[in-house]
């Protein structure tokens, strides 16, 4: 994990250090990544990107479906001139806006997730180091 940052000198603090399971099966569990994909708040944010991802993947989906589906289904539609005189076609538009309109999906759920999930996940990944102080 490349966000994790050791304090000076590179010791690791004696919290974050591996426990022995040996002599209780019930302490925590030996390393700092698989504590941190335990932790109930790692999990939540996991669960909450997952449903993003999907939501604005299905988002995506959907238009370029319609998009093609009207193509086969309707293609007059598109092939109507915008202006009676001119030679520019609905279907132009609409095709620059599906592309338009996947960048600015992308560039939504990529400021979300470097906002706010990257934040989420730096409060656990301290919160693990600490111990549990925070």
């Amino acid at each position: 994990m490349s966000d994790i940052r050791l304090p000076a000198g590179g010791v690791i603090p004696p919290s974050a250090k591996p426990t022995t399971t040996a002599d209780n099966p019930a302490a925590p569990t030996d390393c700092l990544e698989e504590r941190v994909l335990s932790h109930p708040k790692f999990q939540r944010m996991a669960l909450q990107k997952s449903v993003i991802g999907w939501v604005f993947s299905a988002i995506i989906f959907l238009v370029y479906v319609s998009f093609i589906w009207v193509i086969g289904t309707n293609p007059q539609l598109f092939a109507t001139k915008v202006n009676p005189d001119g030679v520019t076609t609905w279907g132009i538009y609409i095709g620059v806006f599906v592309i338009v309109f996947s960048f600015v999906m992308t560039a939504v759920y990529v400021w979300i997730a470097n906002s706010r999930f990257d934040n989420m996940t730096k409060a656990v990944v301290d919160e693990v180091m600490d111990g549990g102080a925070k």
